[in-house]
């Protein structure tokens, strides 16, 4: 049926169905607005199409966008435009697995269970923690939620974190600590890095832990040497922000001393989908597991002494009286914990490893060939994994406009978040570009000089 044909409510019906609720009028209805912030008029609305006009209006209106699939990405920041195997869209896209939001009725649902159970395996493995939980929003919520575990497990309240540490993420803590009436102190950076030399001075005895980011917002990988012993030796925890891809190269975050690990999983499997959704994961030492926020899948047996899975230590608000809740996290975000499980598991340690090598020499390829040409400029040496920033002349709007020109997506305009830096830019480079494609940037690079 077309939608132009429709019976819109008589006079009679409406004051039918406002009697029934004990309105006298529509209006009635939204009393509760302040008249401030009405509309004073008609919407201005369309007219009512039917189903196919619609779908060949949202057509035109999307054909005005273009993303990463139509362009060569360069742009990062937290979001990263990585090769998804195909395998991954075939077992997520199975309608048991989309259609389980989570599982509630949790131990007749053994198949979630035990892909969760996989996926915190796996993040254990990657990190050397020794729990993970079921996953949490996004990167961002899940720092934040480091930070309001460590203070818990402390009885303290103030958190370092350094200015290094991806500004977004830094707003997200800012925000969930204020609202606990929880202290957020930024630590100065140094050549691009944490400046350790000012840490010990911040810490205090109400210091609850520092939070890091490895690699750095910038893309630089920071010394860990002797960070943890400091903060230990003063009763304070390491919260770091890890990326999962970078895990296979570096060193694992327990073997310089983390107690609470989380980051961004977005890289392993899931599209760039416009900012989300996102992954949050998240992992801890064993002393630390009855603090940790959202669900956690275990491993047991039946009474007849069959393997199966159950949730367990939910220690969160839906469960236990709210004073006692360890975490707000209500939810998990199951389905891109499972595209990371299958992204895992399809590639391996070996094909990670190779993922992880590929970003390393070609942002590094890239890194060299833009800080030789004039006017551009790498500011801060060091180690980089898969992004760094680059020092530009004129604007990153002008440039990012130049380059889209020639849909070549450029870097992140850094001046917001980092003004020091002047014009400033931060370009990613993951294992999909290639070198014909880093070439076309360094040339259109030196061409809008």
């Amino acid at each position: 049926m077309s939608g132009r044909h429709y019976l819109p409510l008589t006079d009679r019906e409406r004051g039918e169905m406002l009697a029934a609720i004990g309105a006298n009028s529509v209006e009635d209805l939204f009393s509760d607005v302040p008249a401030a912030v009405r509309l004073q008029r008609e919407m201005s609305l369309p007219p009512p199409l039917a189903e196919g006009e619609v779908l060949q209006h949202l057509k035109k209106l999307a054909a005005k966008n273009r993303h990463s699939g139509d362009c060569v990405s360069f742009l990062g920041g937290g979001v990263y435009d990585h090769f998804i195997p195909s395998v991954v869209k075939h077992i997520t896209g199975r309608s048991e697995f989309y259609t389980s939001y989570t599982p509630y009725q949790a131990e007749i649902s053994q198949g979630v269970l035990q892909a969760i159970f996989e996926y915190q395996t796996m993040i254990c493995e990657l990190t050397g923690m020794e729990v993970s939980n079921a996953s949490l929003y996004d990167g961002a919520t899940a720092l934040a939620e480091g930070a309001i575990m460590a203070c818990g497990a402390t009885c303290r309240s103030r958190v370092l974190v350094s200015r290094t540490v991806n500004p977004w993420y830094r707003q997200v803590l800012r925000t969930y600590m204020d609202s606990r009436g929880l202290v957020l102190e930024e630590l100065p950076m140094a050549e691009g890095q944490t400046d350790f030399g000012r840490l010990e001075a911040a810490l205090g005895d109400d210091v609850a832990a520092l939070i890091l980011q490895r690699p750095n917002f910038f893309g630089l990988v920071e010394d860990m040497a002797g960070v943890a012993d400091l903060l230990h030796a003063r009763g304070a925890l390491l919260i770091m922000g890890v990326d999962p891809l970078s895990l296979p190269l570096l060193q694992a975050p327990v073997e310089y001393g983390a107690d609470i690990v989380a980051g961004e999983g977005q890289s392993l499997g899931s599209p760039q989908s416009f900012g989300g959704p996102l992954l949050g994961f998240f992992a801890a030492g064993q002393k630390l597991i009855r603090r940790m926020p959202g669900r956690i899948v275990g491993e047991t047996v039946d009474k007849e002494g069959n393997r199966g899975f159950v949730l367990t230590l939910q220690a969160r608000e839906q469960h236990i009286r709210r004073e006692r809740a360890t975490s707000n996290i209500c939810s998990n975000q199951a389905l891109n914990a499972l595209a990371a499980a299958v992204y895992l598991a399809c590639l391996g340690p070996g094909g990670l490893t190779e993922v992880a090598t590929l970003c390393l020499q070609k942002a590094a390829y890239a890194r060299e060939r833009i800080a030789s040409l004039p006017g551009y400029e790498v500011p801060f040496p060091g180690v980089y994994f898969r992004e760094f920033p680059v020092r530009i002349p004129g604007t990153a709007a002008e440039l990012n406009r130049e380059l889209l020109k020639n849909n070549v997506l450029g870097g992140l305009d850094l001046a917001p978040h980092y003004p020091e830096l002047g014009n400033a830019v931060l370009l990613s480079v993951t294992e999909k570009r290639t070198r014909e494609e880093i070439d076309l940037l360094v040339r259109l690079l030196e061409g809008y000089r």
